[in-house]
């Protein structure tokens, strides 16, 4: 399997390895250290070798960081994380931080209020994160140090570096030759005045050169960093092993140098040098100088707004992964309450999965959490959690696959047994908050943090809310969770015609039950309306999922003629477009789960 049950990090091994650390500490003479998710590279996902977060902690979520000082650990976690951290860190040696709420700026001046020397590595934090936490250290007597990783020098089994081979990504499925994204960007730091621009996430230079890895689980990209220049060269470093084969595809316009003449590379460039500060580690930055001109990851906005080719694959990707999303759901419905558990529907889930020849990898560890796991936003099942789904039990299903021809991503919230009446009045609020966002026109120009309120507003009624962002950017057999655009307060990235996305409102209630309804959509240009302004150009969005929604979680008086008449469409277009592709079994199970409400 793709996916394993393992459990990976327990909180009894949090206290000595802090302890062991905190000796560290002692010996370099220093108060503090800072310990990101993050790897050299800044993405979201991180190789074995990277889990220096996990591996400290106990804390397996995607998203956090720990600062140790000598009295006390804070591990800082937002709100998709604070049930989960809870079970996960010993409560003794770690402390739970809300972040942002509490920045950590503030948290340290409240902890080292006399001053102190915090501790960092130079290659695992990005330039603009130490730039503002500098500033806002600012008089305290709190200093930041570059040193050597405290966690490497005590982690004795640490994994290797990872080496997988890479592999060329066709031009009928990106679209557009890595020549012609190598031309066209250049173009753009030659307008700007800049020689060169460095690239350091991993997804970006899968995209530019049309190439994927297998580096990181569940995201096909290899670790590597890459400079592109003005006149189209490209300086790719990534170890030459990695890419045996692939010199005609990279074409005499790449040089492939070891990662290590990286920093000796950028140390040589000449000219404005553009750079995302955002991603850049600080040691890279440190190295520019004033040559570093603040600006976007180049490829960050031409790889979100996906092309024809990307579209459409994209497209056929999800109706084969809808299928095997309906024949899974339909299995599972033929189950009796009590008969099967969350580890069962997941093997299952993957098996149907692996039937398409496409596939390559999960996009992310099936999230399948059955009654209070649930409520756990990014819950992972393990042989030590693993629940039997029960009579009048929610299970939410997350999961989704990377195809040759596209990322997936889809949840369904399923009632096992007769739902109670609690848990299907905020199923339907979840649900219209989906299909509001699902119908929406917007006026070109606006960003995800103008619209994201929309999808939230049946359950702010109700006075509920849920702590994570309505949707997130998805990639063309690339990271499940790709920038710059979201659906987030926090997103003031203008929406644009091809930038696919998630829709996925939700609720949780700790302890009882979890909701989440989620479909992949896709900007496009919006038709004209008779009577409309002829002169104001509007978005609109295309779903891309299909699978059914639980009908008998949905309270249908609550529902609006107009969601109605949504929610009825869409289903009649499940049953159209996935029935050819599905059992008999399936086919049956389908034509009811679809039927007009």
């Amino acid at each position: 399997m793709y996916q394993s049950f393992n459990v990976t990090a327990r909180p009894e091994q949090g206290p000595p390895r802090l302890e062991a650390l905190r000796k560290e500490l002692s010996s370099a003479a220093l108060d503090g250290f800072l310990i990101p998710r993050a790897d050299a590279h800044q993405g979201e996902y991180v190789a074995a070798r990277d889990e220096r977060l996990s591996w400290l902690t106990g804390f397996t979520g995607s998203a956090g960081f720990c600062a140790v000082l000598q009295n006390i650990a804070g591990v800082f976690i937002d709100g998709r994380y604070r049930t989960q951290v809870k079970q996960q860190v010993a409560e003794q040696a770690y402390t739970p931080v809300p972040w942002p709420e509490v920045q950590l700026h503030d948290w340290l001046k409240e902890q080292l209020p006399r001053g102190g020397r915090i501790g960092f590595d130079a290659w695992l934090h990005a330039a603009g994160q130490i730039s503002s936490l500098s500033d806002r250290l600012e008089g305290t007597g709190i200093l930041l140090e570059p040193c050597d990783n405290l966690v490497d020098r005590i982690w004795e089994d640490q994994p290797p570096a990872p080496m997988k081979p890479v592999v060329a990504h066709p031009d009928a499925y990106a679209g557009e030759s890595a020549a012609d994204k190598c031309t066209r960007l250049a173009k753009d730091l030659e307008n700007a005045g800049q020689t060169a621009a460095l690239i350091t996430l991993p997804d970006s230079i899968m995209w530019l050169l049309n190439i994927r890895g297998s580096d990181i689980p569940r995201n096909p990209v290899a670790h590597g960093f890459a400079i592109l220049h003005s006149d189209a060269r490209v300086d790719l470093f990534m170890a030459e092993e990695k890419l045996a084969g692939l010199s005609d595809h990279l074409g005499a316009s790449v040089t492939v140098r070891p990662p290590a003449a990286f920093l000796e590379a950028v140390a040589a460039l000449n000219g404005n040098i553009a750079v995302d500060i955002d991603t850049v580690p600080q040691i890279v930055a440190e190295t520019l100088g004033e040559r570093l001109v603040p600006g976007g990851d180049p490829c960050a906005l031409p790889k979100a707004c996906k092309n024809a080719a990307e579209i459409e694959g994209s497209a056929a990707a999800h109706l084969r992964d809808g299928a095997a999303v309906v024949e899974l759901l339909a299995w599972l419905d033929a189950q009796a309450p009590g008969t099967v558990t969350e580890i069962d529907v997941v093997k299952k889930l993957e098996e149907l999965r692996r039937r398409d020849e496409r596939l390559r990898d999960i996009s992310f560890d099936t999230i399948a959490g059955t009654g209070a796991n649930g409520a756990v936003i990014h819950y992972r099942v393990t042989t030590e959690t693993d629940t039997v789904l029960k009579e009048g039990d929610l299970l939410v299903l997350d999961s989704g696959g990377q195809y040759l021809d596209g990322t997936t991503d889809i949840t369904r919230t399923i009632a096992i047994g007769t739902p109670g009446s609690d848990e299907r009045a905020a199923f339907t609020r979840v649900l219209q908050g989906m299909i509001a966002i699902s119908r929406l026109r917007w006026p070109k120009g606006l960003s995800g943090r103008d619209i994201e309120a929309i999808g939230r507003m049946p359950l702010w009624m109700a006075g509920q809310d849920f702590n994570h962002g309505l949707g997130h950017g998805v990639g063309a057999y690339l990271s499940v969770h790709e920038g710059p655009q979201r659906l987030s307060r926090a997103s003031a990235v203008p929406l644009q015609a091809g930038m696919i996305l998630s829709n996925e409102p939700g609720y949780y209630r700790e302890g009882a039950f979890g909701i989440r309804i989620e479909n992949l959509i896709v900007a496009e240009a919006a038709p004209r309306i008779a009577g409309g302004d002829a002169d104001r150009d509007m978005l609109s969005w295309r779903t891309l999922t299909f699978a059914p929604i639980d009908r008998r979680l949905i309270d249908a008086d609550l529902l609006s003629g107009e969601e109605r008449t949504w929610l009825n469409a869409y289903h009649a277009e499940v049953a159209q477009k996935i029935r050819p592709h599905v059992s008999p079994a399936a086919q049956a199970w389908l034509d009811d789960a679809t039927a007009a409400i």
